[in-house]
């Protein structure tokens, strides 16, 4: 079974040649799909030093798997973190641009340092990650099988219509955790999720989420 869903998740990865715009090294690096095809223009890849070489940078994606452009970054990134498309109507040139420069809203990008800040530096945290109640990815620093995994789950609770689940935890075959919570922020409908290891008590998990959620709120709104 167990083999059967790595094989499946295999299918899902789509293999993207990265250039460095600093040092201009090349390396082909494994995808989702499901994280391009949800996305309604552009996806935003940030890639840590060690991936492809030893500089940060971010990749912006297509729907046709393209790399439309890079961006140098002025700070390291521990994960490989996903971003959604967050600009809509980017249909010219011009508007694309500012989508490869602003890849985030700046409520966003407030909720997704919180993020960073709470796990950097923590071996006890796996990563994070950010859905619509849709199930589509805003963004993510997870691992690719289970963000893969993670969405899946999201949006089969939304194609059935389920009813809205104020937190969900799911204990995995590893003993991970991976902890989720809904959250309202403006007009906005949100899902935080952490995913911790197997040393993290599940008590602690929801300890910790719980002062995440406290924390984003408190420096969000702002």
């Amino acid at each position: 079974m167990i083999r059967e869903e790595t094989a499946e998740f295999e299918e899902q990865l789509k293999e993207v040649p990265m250039i460095c715009p600093e040092c201009k090294k090349g390396e082909k690096l494994q995808i989702p799909q499901q994280i391009i095809n949800q996305s309604k223009q552009l996806t935003t890849v940030s890639i840590p030093a060690g991936v492809v070489c030893e500089h940060s940078f971010q990749a912006f994606i297509d729907k046709n798997f393209k790399v439309r452009g890079y961006q140098k970054v002025d700070f390291e990134l521990s994960k490989m973190e996903y971003f959604g498309d967050s600009v809509e109507g980017t249909v010219d040139e011009e508007q694309r641009k500012q989508a490869m420069q602003v890849a985030i809203t700046p409520l966003f990008a407030k909720i997704i340092n919180s993020l960073r800040d709470f796990v950097d530096g923590n071996e006890d945290y796996m990563g994070s990650a950010i859905f619509t109640l849709e199930g589509k990815m805003v963004y993510s620093s997870l691992p690719l099988d289970t963000l893969y995994n993670t969405i899946r789950e999201f949006e089969t609770r939304s194609e059935k219509n389920l009813i809205l689940v104020k937190k969900l935890f799911l204990l995995l075959e590893n003993d991970y955790k991976i902890f989720s919570q809904f959250l309202k922020l403006r007009e906005h409908k949100l899902i935080i999720v952490l995913m911790f290891n197997e040393y993290v008590k599940l008590g602690m998990g929801n300890l910790l989420l719980n002062k995440l959620i406290e924390q984003i709120q408190e420096t969000a709104l702002k």
